[in-house]
């Protein structure tokens, strides 16, 4: 068991403050946006086994076996297969879908054969893996999630009052679902930029002045002026999840997260392709092969189970977990079948193994556990355990 020093990366919709509160430290001043534990080569994790700081990535790579064990190694290949994330929003991140499997193989391999470049700012698959993902909230957490019915919203569209939008209302009554909201997302995104960015100054006064429904939108264009990913954003459901819920992602379902700090646990892949809110490439030809065009219920998942209370997701690469310690109670003995990352968000719990011995955990603090080795957690406190499923 070891304990994670952890790389906190500065993006610019990143608040200033909610990660600070949870260390315990004063704020910088600059955006602290996630904070990275795992061995994604980005930002790997670091360790000290007493030869001095190494990251959790090349521990790994020593001894694939050792660390993830045999039916991971198996399984997944001898590297771990997710990235546990710290993400505090304090303006929205673009909206976005990931590819699935087939879709990352088949891009990777294709901008691999054409010599793109890595770095290159119009890369759109940085792997050839998947990257379906989950967001649990620690503070209120606010985001976007998954197409609305069209009927609604062309509603919600046609509420703002903007001439302008009547094309787009017009197009959502008259087709079948898939097909209505292809057709929109489309002309949304390659209309004229000088026009849309009109069309969005209008609907963004519009939502400021009425509210209610149309609050979260509004406070869009103060962070994208004009971008038409404004427009895009009101097709989607809006969810606020409260302290403990969650939601998950799969490929190619359009979302954003907005407001709010929360833990992400996602399969260790980079691969974003982008409608919106942003300043980055947004490649629409292949963002439009990749978007899944039906509506969807977002989803909203409560913990289930006693002790160890389970966010149970359709996929094998990562499964989050989250057990709540109250003074008095029973230690909780973990699994030690596959490798884990175990994550404190509230109180001083403690983890303890006849391997490692007893570390005190303060929140923001979290330790590797390569599988095989048996921990309890004891104390009190809030401790999230992200494993994969073997």
């Amino acid at each position: 068991m070891d304990r994670l020093t952890n790389t906190i990366r500065p993006y610019a919709w990143g608040s200033t403050t909610a990660i600070p509160r949870l260390l315990g430290v004063e704020p910088t001043g600059e955006p602290q946006a996630e904070m990275w534990m795992g061995a994604h080569p980005g930002a790997p994790s670091r360790l000290d086994r007493g030869g001095g700081e190494t990251t959790l990535s090349d521990v790994i790579a020593a001894d694939p076996e050792r660390e993830l064990g045999a039916a991971a190694v198996a399984k997944f290949g001898p590297r771990l297969p997710f990235l546990l994330k710290l993400l505090a929003a304090g303006a929205p991140l673009s909206l976005q879908v990931h590819p699935d499997l087939a879709q990352a193989k088949e891009g990777y391999e294709d901008e691999e054969r054409r010599g793109v470049p890595m770095d290159a700012g119009h890369r759109n698959y940085k792997d050839p893996n998947h990257k379906p993902e989950m967001i649990c909230a620690i503070t209120p957490f606010d985001g976007l999630c998954g197409f609305r019915p069209p009927l609604e919203a062309a509603d919600l569209l046609e509420g703002l009052g903007v001439n302008s939008l009547k094309p787009y209302v017009d197009l959502l009554r008259a087709h079948p679902e898939e097909a209505a909201l292809r057709e929109v997302l489309t002309a949304v995104l390659t209309a004229d930029r000088t026009e849309m960015a009109r069309t969005v100054t209008e609907a963004a006064a519009a939502a400021a002045r009425l509210g209610g429904p149309y609050e979260p939108y509004a406070s869009l264009v103060h962070d994208y002026p004009g971008d038409p990913g404004v427009i895009a954003a009101m097709l989607l459901n809006h969810v606020r999840l409260q302290p403990g819920e969650a939601m998950f992602l799969g490929a190619g379902v359009p979302h954003a997260y907005i407001d709010g700090l929360g833990v992400e646990l996602l399969a260790n892949s980079d691969n974003v392709l982008r409608a919106g809110l942003t300043p980055k490439h947004v490649d629409v030809p292949e963002l439009l092969k990749v978007v899944v065009f039906a509506p969807s219920d977002p989803g909203v998942m409560r913990p289930e189970g006693n002790g160890e209370e389970v966010y149970e997701t359709p996929i094998d690469e990562f499964r989050l977990s989250r057990f709540v310690l109250a003074p008095g109670g029973a230690p909780r003995v973990l699994p030690d079948t596959a490798p884990q990352i175990l994550l404190c968000t509230a109180g001083s719990p403690k983890a303890t193994s006849p391997v490692s011995g007893e570390l005190a955990l303060a929140p923001g603090e979290s330790v590797f556990v390569p599988a095989g080795e048996k921990v309890e957690l004891s104390q009190t406190g809030t401790v999230f355990r992200a494993t994969v499923v073997v």
